[in-house]
């Protein structure tokens, strides 16, 4: 299943594609796609959320889909902080003072499709981000602040939720070893039925309670 109507929207340094469901009126959901995903991972879990009441957003992150840079000029950035205010930005944009934020895999934040695999910053961004984590390229100074406070590993504190698949093969923590980060409140979900990496898509009513639920 895919999205059949994508929105776009000036936020920030780009011009981002976006997924709506839902009634304007709804309380606003946000969510994000990891790598190597895309947004028509969250089809059926935005369904779920809309008939709930809920306005679902769904943006293609910067290098994939339908967003794109203003300017030719701007550095193809994958760093964290730089995918966190984009989303922020793009609240900025459509005037969303307060959102509950789902994801998964990186951001709990990036689907595969011919889309993303064909669009002319997905591989610089992607390239970007993995040698930047290794320290093998440098990131964009305007972002420091912000990534030593991501360093630091600072607490969460909003309620949330995580989840985790039993047949989740990607490398991750036991979430003993990051459930104190979480000072409001907090509840850890294992998914039992073989389900891995890909919660939304392979479980997208489980996905959705947590949602709705947070």
């Amino acid at each position: 299943a895919r999205f059949d109507k994508i929105k776009q929207v000036k936020a920030g340094i780009l011009d981002i594609g976006y997924a709506e469901v839902g009634p304007q009126s709804g309380r606003t959901v946000i969510l994000l796609h990891g790598w190597p995903y895309d947004i028509h991972s969250f089809t059926e879990s935005a369904a779920i959320l809309a008939t709930k009441g809920f306005r679902v957003i769904v943006p293609h992150l910067r290098g994939h889909g339908s967003t794109t840079f203003l300017s030719s000029e701007s550095p193809r950035n994958g760093q964290q902080s730089a995918l966190a205010l984009d989303v922020i930005a793009l609240m900025d944009a459509l005037k969303i003072s307060k959102a509950i934020i789902g994801g998964f895999d990186w951001d709990a934040i990036f689907e595969r499709s011919a889309a993303s695999l064909d669009h002319p910053d997905h591989v610089a961004i992607v390239i970007h981000n993995y040698r930047w984590r290794l320290g093998l390229a440098e990131g964009e100074p305007q972002y420091d602040v912000l990534e030593k406070q991501l360093a630091t590993a600072p607490v969460i504190n909003v309620p949330a939720i995580t989840l985790e698949g039993d047949a989740n093969a990607a490398p991750h923590p036991d979430p003993s070893a990051y459930a104190l980060k979480f000072k409001a409140r907090y509840s850890h979900r294992n998914l039992s039925g073989g389900i891995g990496h890909n919660l939304p898509q392979e479980a997208p009513q489980a996905f959705a309670d947590a949602i709705i639920e947070v």
